[in-house]
């Protein structure tokens, strides 16, 4: 799946799979892409830029360069983290797309 599509538990999933976190280990406790608690200290860690736009939300690396998009600053923020770490493309369980 495209990172740039990524959303609700396939996004938060893939930001686990990033942080290290076994393929087939799956947690409902994951939530990076909703609560400031989780996915915010992943944003000041990586030292990402985040930009509000007129339809939106981008945010970028400072390193690896890549950009998220999304219509919230979180879901921008975990698609740019995920698209740094394993690229445009993930592959994620059939059950979370």
């Amino acid at each position: 799946m495209k990172t740039s599509e990524l959303q609700g538990a396939a996004l938060d999933r893939a930001v686990a799979k990033c942080k290290g976190y076994e393929s087939d280990c799956i947690s409902d406790e994951w939530k990076y892409s909703t609560d400031w608690a989780q996915g915010g200290p992943i944003i000041e860690r990586e030292g990402m830029d985040v930009l509000r736009l007129d339809v939106g939300w981008e945010v970028t690396h400072p390193v690896a360069r890549p950009s998220g998009y999304g219509p919230t600053p979180l879901i921008a923020a975990m698609r740019c983290y995920v698209a740094s770490k394993l690229g445009d493309e993930v592959e994620i369980q059939e059950e979370l797309e």
